[in-house]
């Protein structure tokens, strides 16, 4: 006949024992969903990159180019007026 200190014991053993397979259950998603964002992150990690290179292409380019002249927006005669357009509407 067990004591009721083994029962105890047995008791709560099962207890750990459940739990346990409870967190490694929840690990083992977290890892899965975990995999998931890496996979979305090398995605966004690729654009970019591929905007960076973009970017730094076009630069050279342009400094390279003695054909293209600067972008001049408009000329407005009226000083207030261009900047009054830079604004934040309110």
């Amino acid at each position: 006949m067990e004591s009721p200190h083994e029962q105890q014991q047995s008791l709560l053993l099962s207890r750990i024992i459940t739990n346990i397979e409870k967190l490694n259950e929840a690990v083992g998603m977290m890892n899965k969903n975990l995999q998931e964002v890496n996979i979305q992150n090398m995605n966004v990690e690729l654009v970019a990159q591929m905007f960076k290179n973009y970017q730094s292409n076009i630069l050279f380019h342009l400094e390279g180019s003695t054909n293209l002249k600067p972008f001049t927006p408009k000329t407005c005669t009226d000083d207030h007026l261009a900047t009054e357009s830079l604004k934040d509407p309110v």
